[in-house]
């Protein structure tokens, strides 16, 4: 029996790659619907209207159909309830934020050459929160067949054993850290041939718990311009600054008290593997749009999104606890040290570009009712440089799809007063649709319009089916989570 360390502490040299996969593509990859409250309340419906600060996020033309200076703030309270149903046990977690969403402001200049078909201009700059991050997972069961060794033991295989005895865990790559880790926390033992196998009770029935916890944002700030030809056509662009900060931090423990056979006086009773990542970094994308009024009452818009190029950097803390009574250790019970952050490389992400086209229909002052349709293929994300990453950019072409989304909007006016309501459906980004399951939302809200100033508040309900495993690879087991979320907004929008 190798004697062990009670506690590992683990770092990440900086020349080594970390290991990125799918699902950290798809969450800057992919957008939450946010906004202002008249926007929330119809769904994002505003690709054939315009005349609001969030709609330029779907189609940039919307800016022109404003006809004064006006600018608005949202304060939005985020709510996120998860069901997590793990080998038959169901347990549950939420939480709630309350944050600024959305800021933003439009100027327009009016063309007084009566000969010019030209008629305004406008620009505009509008914050939105893309992502709010912040939500907490708590999975626990009893694993009938599988353990965390398995997870060790896919990266160890292969290996050489005095690469993890007779080398400073700084020199090595990600893989062979992660093999150390297994190695070293006597949850794997070597082999011949440069195999390993699982050091664990073979006999099942381990007890688990995995609790997930992220927090942070994603942000983008367009900058946009507009125009209106012959008061029917209006044209925009946006050039978008995006900037990320998220923090995720997951917690898998794992017992054998229970496990048949188990001998409670020998070898590992019980691991924690903690993993805590911070990601930062910023990005840009354009997008460019037009709306056609093609009757007074009907209306058409088109949409080009492209690729939002980041720049991303990761860091990295690890640290693998374990409990067992005849190893090395001054004690038997978890202990918690120091441990090690890790300053990975600038990496690059590439996301899919998508094309959105719009029908809305006005009914004069009483009320409008709005469509839009999107299309982003998910296969398209790619990590650069491609070298480094080609495993990944394989599995997110072979995993990864193309999404449709369907946005439905109305309006009802009241004199001063306005009701909505809204509908959306967005297809999972995945081919098999179970990983990250379709998304069904609706929203309601009613605005005011007090003359120089509107106050506008609007209810989403959005739910959602993940399947994702805790780990990548190896041990690829995860629990069903029922996501819904439940948002309210506020906006406070006045002409300048």
């Amino acid at each position: 029996m190798k004697k062990i360390s009670f506690i590992l502490l683990l770092g990440l040299s900086l020349t080594s790659v970390k290991a990125q996969q799918v699902s950290d593509a798809i969450k800057y990859a992919q957008e939450d619907l946010t906004g202002t409250a008249r926007y929330r309340a119809m769904s994002g419906a505003f690709g054939a209207l315009g005349g609001d600060l969030s709609a330029i996020n779907v189609n940039p033309a919307g800016s022109a159909v404003f006809s004064n200076n006006f600018a608005s703030i949202s304060l939005s309270n985020y709510n996120q309830k998860n069901k997590s149903t793990y080998f038959g046990n169901t347990t549950n977690a939420n939480n709630s934020t309350v944050d600024l969403n959305q800021l933003g402001t439009v100027w327009v200049f009016s063309n007084y050459d009566k000969n010019s078909k030209w008629s305004k201009f406008s620009l505009a700059v509008n914050y939105d929160k893309s992502n709010n991050y912040t939500n907490s997972i708590y999975s626990q069961g009893y694993n009938p067949n599988n353990s965390i060794s398995q997870y060790f033991l896919s990266y160890a295989n292969g290996i050489p054993e005095n690469v993890l005895t007779n080398n400073s865990y700084d020199y090595l790559t990600y893989n062979e850290q992660q093999a150390y880790l297994g190695y070293n926390g006597y949850l794997i033992d070597p082999a011949a041939g440069n195999q390993y196998t699982s050091a664990v009770n073979p006999n099942g029935n381990y007890y688990q718990q995995n609790s997930i916890e992220s927090r942070g944002y994603n942000g983008k700030v367009s900058f946009n311009i507009a125009t209106e030809y012959d008061k029917r056509f209006y044209f925009g662009l946006n050039l978008n600054s995006h900037f990320t900060d998220l923090t995720l931090k997951s917690s898998f423990y794992e017992d054998y008290l229970d496990s048949p056979g188990n001998n409670p006086n020998s070898g590992v009773q019980a691991s924690r593997f903690t993993n805590e990542l911070y990601t930062y970094g910023s990005g840009f994308s354009f997008q460019l749009g037009a709306i056609a009024k093609v009757t007074d009452e009907f209306r058409a818009g088109i949409t080009y999104e492209s690729p939002t190029w980041y720049n991303l950097n990761d860091e990295l803390r690890q640290v693998l606890a374990v409990n067992c009574p005849d190893c090395n250790t001054p004690k038997n019970d978890f202990f918690a040290g120091p441990n090690t952050v890790i300053v990975y490389p600038t990496y690059k992400l590439k996301t899919a570009s998508k094309y959105t086209g719009s029908l809305a229909y006005v009914f004069g002052k009483s009320g409008l009712i709005s469509l839009d349709y999107s299309l982003r293929d998910y296969s398209n994300t790619k990590f650069r440089p491609s070298h480094e990453f080609p495993q990944t950019n394989i599995d997110l072409n072979t995993l990864l799809g193309v999404s449709n989304e369907i946005r439905i909007g109305g309006e009802y006016r009241i004199k001063q007063w306005s009701l909505r309501g809204g509908y959306r459906f967005e297809e999972s980004p995945y081919k098999n649709n179970r990983t990250i399951g379709n998304l069904n939302s609706f929203s309601g809200g009613f605005g005011y319009n007090f003359g120089q100033f509107k106050l506008d508040m609007a209810y989403t309900f959005a739910k959602r089916e993940t399947n994702q495993s805790f780990f990548s690879q190896g041990f690829t087991d995860g629990a069903n989570i029922d996501n819904i979320q439940n948002n309210v907004v506020l906006t406070l929008g006045f002409e300048l």
